[in-house]
């Protein structure tokens, strides 16, 4: 019997991201102001993955997350780091990283991770990156939403000009809303934070769920309401690529 696409749902470790977010408030719906001026008809805050079962939530989306990327790009290198940028993305690469060797360790095993320090230092080891050096070094980057991409660029540049080559970017949520501009409300097509780091950068890039995900999570739970709004914001907001 062929499967219907939208009653076979999310694989498990999405699924159980997903339930670990909306039991622990992680993700939220309502209407929520964002720093680019519009307003969210959703809401994800990574930094309240502070406990140990939701730490490993996440460290077990992002891994499936990232075997999956890989397998699906066999050109992308096996990265030798995962960077957490600060100071989200820190306990995200760690506790990912653990997880990766939990699952395979033996390609896992000798992989490191690092991150950067929002400010140098200028006594005791100095410098900007605190764990692995990343001179030489393929970099796998962890982080958490993504929207106008600011962020993004300036971790790529933090990696470059420690001589290292960035060669994906995983986040845990893809918004696939087009970048803020001035005048937010022209209805101009514009590219997503993300499309645009894969076009500018050529650095390809994964989510463990996307706009779409959180649109099905509705649907499967009845929640026409909620859903209808995401929905609206996306057409609203939609990216071009």
């Amino acid at each position: 019997m062929a499967s219907d696409e939208h009653n076979s749902g999310p694989p498990p470790y999405k699924d159980d991201f997903l339930q670990a977010c909306l039991s622990a408030n992680i993700l939220t719906f309502g209407t929520y102001t964002l720093k680019s001026g519009r307003q969210s008809p959703y809401f994800f805050n990574a930094g309240s993955f502070h406990d140990a079962d939701l730490l490993s939530a996440i460290a077990t989306a992002y891994a499936h997350t990232i075997i999956d990327f890989l397998v699906s790009n066999p050109k992308i290198p096996r990265p030798d780091v995962i960077f957490g940028p600060a100071y989200k993305g820190i306990p995200l690469a760690v506790c990912t990283l653990l997880e990766l060797r939990r699952i395979d360790r033996t390609s896992w095993g000798k992989v490191k991770y690092s991150f950067n320090r929002k400010e140098k230092k200028d006594h005791g080891e100095g410098g900007g990156i605190v764990g692995a050096a990343l001179q030489g070094s393929n970099v796998l980057v962890i982080d958490d939403v993504i929207t106008a991409g600011t962020a993004m660029r300036e971790t790529i540049e933090t990696v470059k000009k420690e001589a290292g080559k960035v060669v994906g970017f995983v986040v845990a949520v893809d918004r696939m809303e087009k970048i803020p501009s001035a005048n937010d409300n022209d209805g101009k097509p514009r590219p997503s934070a993300m499309g645009q780091i894969r076009k500018e950068y050529r650095v390809p890039t994964a989510s463990i769920v996307t706009l779409d995900d959180l649109i099905d999570l509705l649907r499967r739970a009845g929640d026409e309401k909620d859903m209808e709004r995401l929905q609206e914001y996306k057409s609203r907001y939609r990216a071009s690529d």
